[in-house]
């Protein structure tokens, strides 16, 4: 009997399978786009992210020669690297791209008028002539090379910090972060004292509130943003961040009553009564004892509430974005950076980790409280 309880059931494997690969279809992407994030445009054209702690044979963008001439015995020389790196070994280079690899270490490359160009295998060229270069144009240099792992923080500097880059996410992160705090605090400010009221205090009418809040529950709200908007504006409010708080209020407010008012009514009621007996008040109880004993389940909604505001697009091109671009938010950001540098995966993949590694902090420090309070009140 012992042998026999101790097998799984396949239903337990195949929820364990299930699991293992949610869990895969969500991890990876979310590592893809950190390591990408740390990676220059020509590292992620030529390879993937899983390469990126290995080496790599590519073809690195064209380098123009540079550096100071000198006159040797008669000839005018310029020496130098084309690698700041001392691991790069080359195999092929060429002066043109149509012929990319035209040459191989150690050949001399004739570019005219007894101007001639040697690249070595780690990177070091010598191009002579007769004359002296002047202000000419100097030529480029096509390789194809081994290079070792190389990342970057230059992609964070310039999303985050670079004081020049109309396209960067520091503003928008700060407009997000504005958004996102007060509509996660209010609505669980004005639900906790409406759970409370209609788990223990007793009127008339309680019935028929908590079977409408379970009601809006379905309500899509896209069929309450034009008349909300309207609303908005008839009463002065307009496009703004008051509103977008009253737009995320509303929205968020029956998902937390009725989440919170299943927990507190799975609190003991010997506790309440006996606080009651004592002289508490309803306010009192409400902040002495129910506050604390509830925060698993404040926890849980203000997961979800902080995920849904910092994540939102279309309440915020509703109720906050106008055309000055002043309040834009992060993924207004994004969908614009798609549009404008829809090749520039570095930026992009930077860009979007940038939104998402505040949430995904917010999760992790909150997750102990989230099945919690979720699964308060569902069984008795």
């Amino acid at each position: 009997m012992n042998v026999m309880s101790s097998k799984k059931s396949p239903l337990t494997w195949a929820v364990h399978i299930s699991v293992v690969a949610l869990v895969a279809l969500w991890l990876f992407p979310t590592v893809g786009l950190f390591v990408s994030s740390f990676r220059t445009a020509d590292q992620i054209a030529n390879t993937g992210w899983w390469n990126a702690l290995f080496t790599q044979e590519r073809q690195a963008p064209a380098i123009r020669i540079s550096g100071d001439e000198a006159e040797i015995d008669g000839e005018f020389v310029i020496d130098g690297r084309l690698f700041s790196n001392d691991d790069v070994n080359i195999s092929h280079w060429g002066t043109s791209s149509r012929e990319p690899e035209a040459y191989v270490p150690g050949d001399a490359a004739d570019l005219g008028d007894g101007t001639a160009l040697t690249v070595a295998q780690d990177g070091a060229f010598r191009l002579s002539a007769p004359q002296s270069f002047g202000d000419s144009r100097l030529p480029r240099v096509f390789t194809t090379a081994t290079m070792p792992p190389e990342f970057t923080f230059e992609n964070y500097r310039f999303v985050l910090f670079d004081p020049s880059n109309r396209e960067g996410m520091a503003k928008a992160f700060f407009n997000t972060l504005t958004v996102t705090i007060p509509a996660t605090i209010i609505p669980i400010v004005i639900a906790a004292f409406a759970a409370y009221a209609l788990a223990w205090m007793r009127f008339p009418g309680r019935a028929l509130l908590v079977a409408a809040i379970v009601g809006l529950l379905v309500v899509p709200l896209q069929l309450a943003l034009i008349p909300l908007l309207r609303l908005h504006n008839e009463i002065g409010i307009g496009k703004g961040y008051l509103g977008v708080w009253l737009a995320h209020t509303g929205f968020g407010l029956p998902l937390a009553i009725y989440l919170l008012r299943n927990y507190m009514v799975g609190l003991p009621r010997d506790i309440i009564e006996n606080a009651r007996v004592d002289g508490a008040t309803d306010f009192q109880i409400f902040v002495k004892i129910i506050l604390p004993l509830s925060f698993p389940a404040l926890a849980s909604f203000a997961i979800f509430q902080f995920l849904w505001t910092w994540n939102d697009l279309l309440v915020a091109l509703v109720f906050l974005i106008d055309a000055t671009g002043e309040t834009t938010v992060m993924t207004k950001q994004i969908v614009e950076l798609l549009g404008t540098r829809g090749g520039n995966w570095e930026i992009l993949a930077t860009s979007a980790f940038v939104s998402i590694a505040v949430p995904l902090a917010v999760f992790f420090a909150m997750q102990r409280y989230l099945v919690r309070g979720l699964l308060a009140g569902s069984v008795k």
